[in-house]
């Protein structure tokens, strides 16, 4: 259950711009990963924020207006599937969370320098800022469950996009993983542009020597 808890330790030591972080995006077989910081008001409690996972469209939709609305800062990372290719996974969503905190903004759109990160994960994020990981942060803590919605919903609109782009995979319903219904496509199709090409090598080699060429 989220609470504040661990951003209460940190304002009532002073620390009053806390920049939540998380990403979202680290499985799918394509597109980009995609990454939010959110500093919100000291004592703000948005009835509702959970892990964007547990949340249905709809709440995520809502909640998603509510934060950008009352937060003092927002930032997006994003980091795209060739670069994705290029750092692999893991230094993408390193990267996105990085942009994402030096791409902090007012309402005005000035530039917000946070005073301390508290990031989902394990991760750290090449920043001189002090700074924390949270394992499963997301479930617990306020603030980076409001960041996993705002970088979830961020992304799911990328889908839209992308399935404009590309109506023949489904995009809109998976989201990019790894369905039957989205192998069954690249099977048939091939990769489309957005594709991340390191994610299909199992892909690859269970398919017949017809459908290989597809890949090339």
């Amino acid at each position: 259950m989220v609470s504040l808890a661990l951003e209460q330790k940190l304002w009532d030591r002073g620390i009053e711009l806390v920049a939540f972080c998380d990403e979202v995006g680290r499985g799918p077989l394509l597109g980009s990963v995609v990454a939010a910081a959110v500093i919100l008001p000291v004592a703000l409690c948005i009835e509702g924020v959970d892990d964007s996972k547990k949340l249905s469209v709809k709440k995520r939709e809502a909640l998603h207006d509510i934060i950008y609305e009352h937060a003092l800062a927002v930032g997006i990372g994003e980091v795209d599937n060739r670069h994705i290719d290029k750092i692999n996974i893991r230094q993408a969503s390193r990267l996105a969370m990085k942009k994402a905190v030096l791409n902090l903004q007012n309402k005005q759109g000035a530039p917000v320098r946070p005073d301390y990160l508290l990031i989902d994960g394990r991760e750290t994020i090449d920043l001189d800022i002090p700074q924390e990981g949270i394992i499963h942060g997301d479930a617990i803590s306020h603030g980076i469950a409001a960041a996993s919605i705002l970088a979830k919903v961020f992304r799911d609109r990328r889908c839209l996009e992308w399935d404009n782009r590309y109506p023949d995979y489904g995009i809109a319903s998976h989201k990019g993983y790894c369905t039957r219904a989205h192998v069954d496509a690249l099977l048939k199709l091939g990769p489309t542009p957005i594709h991340r090409i390191t994610f299909l090598k199992k892909i690859i080699a269970k398919a017949t020597v017809e459908q290989q060429v597809l890949f090339k």
